[in-house]
């Protein structure tokens, strides 16, 4: 009998302070005009100092066990994907939020896909079922952005925000998760990236390096993403909206057959583009940007549980979900909502 991946619950959790975008203009040169029309996103949320992106994501994590009537002893791994990891390297955040919610002798490990990350994960969680490996994934995207951003820049300061969301990903006895198609190209790595970990003190001011017995100290690399935007936007246009079609072409599925778009919530143009492409009407998309901007890793599950909490899906539902993000990574994914009531 054929063991199939299905994704049995979907979550999240946002922080509770909701920035708008007139607290950008007390200190940036912008407006909320300028950053609707650019962007589409009008509020997103911001983390305070003592919580950190694993906190967010057991969080969500908690709600997306329950909702799948599961408890912690029941999930054999835990795959993370974030961009805000809680420290630079090690520990993974995978493995603090295994101990925060008491699962101890489990796998638990951390992907760098940035942006794609979830996807990444959903095809890491699809190979584990099949195989027989495990019978209950969590999977986790959680970040807090404003960790590291760069408040003085504003091409991407108004972009991102903090959260989380959480699927649990078991088996069924129906296909669910009906394909994952993930890629990547190293090339395009300048575009988009994180310098260092934002997490030293910040009263850190300069390394220390020994060259040749000599200490010496220089000046650190700013440690804020960066982001040059209009290249990435014509590149994640013209990625995603391949990568997509790819994905319904290799499955015989036309555009109208998908019930709902679920894509990476980065720009609304961005979003738009890609519909356009694959002349998807705007009900079939699914979008929260404009509430909760660019969540990276968090951005899918976050807009699946969104839909899923205002009853937009019905049980079986046919999704595709697509995301971009730095690396520059990529990923497809045709995924049935066997989570919905």
């Amino acid at each position: 009998m054929s063991v199939y991946a299905s994704m049995k619950s979907i979550a999240s959790y946002v922080p509770s302070r909701c920035v708008p975008n007139k607290f950008f203009t007390s200190f940036l040169e912008t407006s909320d005009e300028w950053i609707v029309q650019r962007t589409g996103i009008n509020t997103r949320y911001f983390a305070p100092s003592h919580l950190k992106s694993s906190d967010l994501g057991v969080e969500a994590a908690k709600l997306a066990i329950k909702r799948a009537n599961l408890s912690s002893s029941d999930i054999d791994i835990i795959l993370c994907a974030s961009i805000s990891p809680d420290f630079f390297g090690m520990p993974s955040t995978a493995c603090i939020i295994a101990s925060k919610l008491g699962m101890k002798d489990i796998p638990a490990f951390d992907i760098t896909a940035a942006c794609s990350g979830f996807v990444y994960c959903l095809s890491m969680a699809k190979s584990y079922i099949e195989s027989g490996a495990y019978n209950n994934v969590l999977v986790v995207g959680a970040e807090k952005i404003s960790s590291i951003l760069d408040f003085t820049d504003r091409s991407t300061c108004v972009l991102f925000g903090d959260g989380a969301g959480a699927c649990v990903i078991g088996q069924g006895d129906k296909v669910g998760i009906k394909d994952v198609h993930i890629s990547s190209n190293g090339d395009f790595s300048h575009l988009l990236y994180t310098p260092k970990s934002n997490n030293m003190p910040n009263n850190f001011q300069s390394d220390i390096s020994i060259l040749d017995g000599i200490i010496e100290e220089k000046e650190t690399e700013n440690q804020f993403l960066r982001m040059k935007g209009n290249e990435v936007f014509k590149v994640a246009v013209r990625t995603i909206s391949k990568d997509a079609k790819y994905m319904l072409q290799k499955h015989n599925i036309l555009p109208n057959e998908l019930d709902y778009f679920v894509p990476h919530q980065a720009n609304l143009r961005i979003i738009q583009a890609i519909a356009n492409s694959l002349e998807l009407p705007d009900e079939k998309i699914v979008l929260t940007v404009q509430k909760y901007g660019n969540t990276s890793a968090a951005s899918i599950p976050m807009a699946l549980d969104f839909a899923y909490t205002h009853g937009m899906f019905k049980n079986r539902d046919l999704l595709l979900l697509d995301a971009f993000g730095a690396g520059f990574t990529w990923g497809s994914a045709l995924v049935y909502a066997d989570f919905a009531d």
